[in-house]
């Protein structure tokens, strides 16, 4: 049985071109489910030397509740057409876990040490620089507070380890006596060991701790990490703002699989993530993912991946790009996005107070959509316990390349909300049906940027 089920839960210059991707970005294209290919290369910036690579971070094995041999997957995920691609297990109750608990449950357990080596071995043996980028993560899981992944740490931890499963005694317990019973109703089972006065808190300290040792034992101070489908299994403390690890929590996930996690709880009356997250002050970037947990990792024509804006194809380009927030999500192959608010791409900060923001964007999926209409939605904070507003809705034609990018110009008041989020749809595609109103009527998502933050403090006098 699945987790899901069971947890429900100038010299600068010069430096630049010196980092000029090279191999498959260089010289490659960026590939549709028909074949089809666009440029990898930006209409906003051709000559800066980024390239976008297509990326998926999140997926899942028999290291946890996944249902593929972790020896291929890798393989799979290159021969999928992924650029950039990582392995990221649960980690749940690993430091706990040993022939004593129940022998092979992994699916509840999680990682433990030896997987957590096993997965470094096959990263770096499948990174291929220029090529493809493998990464080893693991994904911090509870049944009631959220699931973080985190990525390019040499530690794992999981919640027993951070005070978010405060009762390990009584976990055992239950895992020994009720583990061959069958896993059904899991998370009211665990009612008792999870009190609901545990928090994060003790995650944000591990990513503040100094790196010491391999294992369980170290900090998370080399690590990055992102919100994993938020309000689907737990909202992160209300979406509890921590200044000091700010930086490091870089993404949230708006695509999981096929979900559009912009609606992610409204059913239930809770926030809009994406409002929630935005407005409690993290500087988030959209991240499309499968957390493909099946025997294949297909990344199909549907499923969640990022487009990351590269200055090279290697780990450390990576974690540039996600430090910089200069991705976007989508759930189709082959998109190249690209956007800037007054000249600055996406995820970075815009001097602004109140105004015009003009607004440029480079879309392309191949030459089937030149002339494809789109709906270009730029949403900026909503109501708490609401949705985003939409502050405008621009119809967009799709160009050619001898044709000029998508313009238009939106107002913008830093002091009514200190983000904005360019969200592209199809009109001609239905929503999906849990959309609500006012989105409901402007068809289904095809991506996300990541936000552009309004710092009124840069604009000057």
């Amino acid at each position: 049985m699945r987790r899901r089920e069971l947890l429900l839960g100038g010299a600068a210059a010069g430096a630049m071109l010196a980092l000029t991707p090279k191999g498959a970005l260089a010289h490659g294209m960026l590939r549709t489910a028909d074949g089809a290919g666009t440029s990898r290369a930006s209409r906003l910036h051709p000559d800066d030397g980024l390239r976008l690579a297509h990326t998926d971070l999140h997926n899942h094995t028999l290291l946890s509740d996944g249902a593929a041999d972790v020896e291929g997957a890798f393989a799979q995920l290159r021969a999928a057409g992924l650029d950039v691609a990582a392995l990221t297990d649960h980690a749940v109750l690993g430091s706990l876990a040993g022939d004593s608990v129940c022998g092979s449950c992994s699916a509840i357990t999680g990682f433990d040490d030896p997987g957590w080596a096993r997965t470094k071995q096959l990263a770096d043996a499948a990174t291929v620089p220029d090529q493809f980028v493998a990464l080893r993560g693991f994904e911090w899981t509870t049944p009631h507070l959220g699931h973080i992944n985190v990525w390019f740490s040499e530690q794992w931890i999981d919640p027993v380890s951070t005070g978010s499963l405060v009762d390990p005694d009584a976990l055992l317990a239950f895992l020994r006596d009720d583990v061959d019973q069958g896993f059904a109703g899991l998370a009211s089972a665990l009612a008792p060991v999870v009190p609901p006065t545990s928090t994060i808190d003790g995650f944000y300290a591990w990513l503040q701790q100094p790196v010491t040792g391999t294992g369980l034992g170290g900090g998370g101070a080399d690590a990055l990490a992102g919100f994993n489908h938020p309000n689907g299994h737990g909202n992160f403390n209300d979406f509890q703002f921590f200044g000091e690890v700010r930086d490091r929590m870089v993404s949230v996930e708006l695509f999981n699989g096929p979900g559009d996690y912009l609606f992610r709880g409204l059913a239930d009356g809770e926030e809009s993530p994406v409002n929630a997250i935005l407005n409690a002050g993290w500087r988030v970037g959209s991240l499309g993912v499968t957390d493909e947990h099946s025997g294949t990792f297909d990344v199909a024509e549907g499923k969640g991946r990022a487009g990351l804006w590269l200055r090279s194809l290697t780990r450390d380009g990576v974690r540039e790009a996600l430090e910089a927030r200069r991705f976007f999500a989508t759930r189709l192959t082959g998109l190249r996005l690209d956007a800037t608010a007054a000249g600055v791409r996406m995820g970075g900060d815009v001097a602004h107070r109140k105004g015009t923001v003009p607004i440029r964007i480079d879309v392309d999926k191949g030459p089937q959509w030149h002339g494809k209409h789109l709906l270009a939605q730029l949403l900026v904070a909503g109501p708490a316990g609401g949705l985003p507003v939409i502050a405008h809705v621009e119809r967009v034609t799709v160009p050619g390349p001898d044709q000029p990018v998508v313009a238009f110009d939106v107002p913008l008041d830093a002091e009514t909300s200190p983000w904005a989020l360019l969200r592209l749809s199809d009109p001609e595609a239905p929503a999906e049906p849990y959309a609500v109103d006012p989105f409901r009527s402007l068809g289904r998502a095809v991506a996300y940027a990541s936000p552009w933050f309004l710092r009124p403090d840069l604009a000057g006098a």
